[in-house]
């Protein structure tokens, strides 16, 4: 293996800004932010959007859209045309 071609695999601390939740985990990425974490070591910071704590699927929150109504609305509309075949 060539030496000094591989990124830095280090722990970094990921932030999510819009719930203010933190992890660590094992990454590559480059920052130039720091941050001391809960065991008193400094680890580079990076702040994300979105994490599972936000995210809408992970925390209940997703908006489901009623199909329903749309198809038996597109049904009708275009049932006059010939597009899609009347029901019985």
């Amino acid at each position: 293996m060539k030496k000094d071609i591989h990124p830095e695999y280090r722990d970094v601390v990921f932030r999510d800004v819009s719930c203010d939740y933190s992890f660590v985990t094992k990454s590559t990425v480059h920052t130039k932010d720091k941050v001391v974490w809960e065991d008193g070591k400094e680890y580079p910071l990076v702040k994300i959007d979105v994490s599972s704590q936000s995210h809408p699927f992970y925390t209940g929150n997703e908006k489901r859209l009623d199909l329903t109504g749309q198809i038996d609305k597109f049904n009708k509309k275009f049932a006059k045309s010939g597009f899609v075949k009347p029901k019985k």
